[in-house]
């Protein structure tokens, strides 16, 4: 069964942008949690940022302490970040780049320039029964580089692909490097997630693509709570995905 994951970042952009820095406000990321788990999702996920543009520490540690089902940590191979993993211990760490001028993630790891940094943080997470997804564009030497790191897990970006949805012929093309790139990642062992750009339109098509484990959508599910509630968005996500056959 391919599974839900339910990234809640964006109903904390929401608060940030009335009650930054004040410590409360709304709409709260924790209960919105509660509600995407009531509605069936399997997993909740949540970047810390390092700027803290919208999910606080405070969010973490409450999601950690309330949630029923598993918490994906996003985050950067930043120290005071990895620190905070360490003593959080979510079931999973997502490492992804992070860069302050974007306005979300907007690319994957380059895991092959950076195999010795990340295996290290990798070793120290799996130490500590965390287990690690390392999120990467749909490349061959990106799956290549996330096996030699030892990650238990490969997020594939999938943002490009939403990204050309709408041009057929450039959206084949990237269908196909997210076929191939599943399918190698598969071949070593890697456990293979899919997230970004994610939404009711371009989901249905995304299942050509063999051996995933869950999908990461937020904003998509966010934006669609605005018209017909959270549990209703959830469950049409959900509902989408049962058709998926690896």
């Amino acid at each position: 069964m391919l599974k839900l994951g339910v990234n809640i970042d964006h109903v904390a952009t929401v608060r940030e942008a009335r009650y930054r820095g004040r410590g409360r406000g709304e709409p709260d990321p924790v209960a919105a949690a509660l509600l995407c788990e009531a509605a069936g999702c399997h997993g909740i996920t949540a970047h810390l940022r390092e700027d803290r543009r919208h999910i606080q520490d405070r969010d973490v540690v409450r999601l950690r302490e309330s949630i029923r089902t598993r918490l994906n940590f996003e985050m950067a191979n930043a120290p005071e970040i990895v620190a905070i993993a360490l003593k959080l211990k979510p079931a999973v760490v997502c490492l992804v780049p992070e860069r302050r001028q974007e306005v979300t993630t907007e690319g994957g790891l380059d895991v092959a320039r950076h195999r010795k940094a990340l295996a290290a943080t990798r070793q120290r997470m799996n130490d500590a029964g965390i287990e690690v997804s390392l999120f990467i564009a749909p490349e061959i030497d990106q799956v290549e580089a996330a096996a030699e790191v030892g990650a238990q897990f490969v997020e594939l970006h999938t943002g490009q692909y939403a990204e050309h949805f709408s041009r057929k012929r450039e959206r084949n093309v990237e269908l196909r490097r997210l076929v191939d790139a599943a399918t190698l990642a598969h071949r070593h062992g890697l456990r293979v997630n899919a997230g970004h750009g994610l939404n009711c339109e371009n989901l249905p098509v995304l299942h050509i693509v063999p051996h995933l484990v869950e999908l990461n959508i937020g904003h998509s599910i966010v934006s669609r709570a605005m018209a017909v509630g959270l549990p209703k968005a959830v469950k049409e996500m959900l509902a989408l995905m049962k058709g998926y056959r690896d």
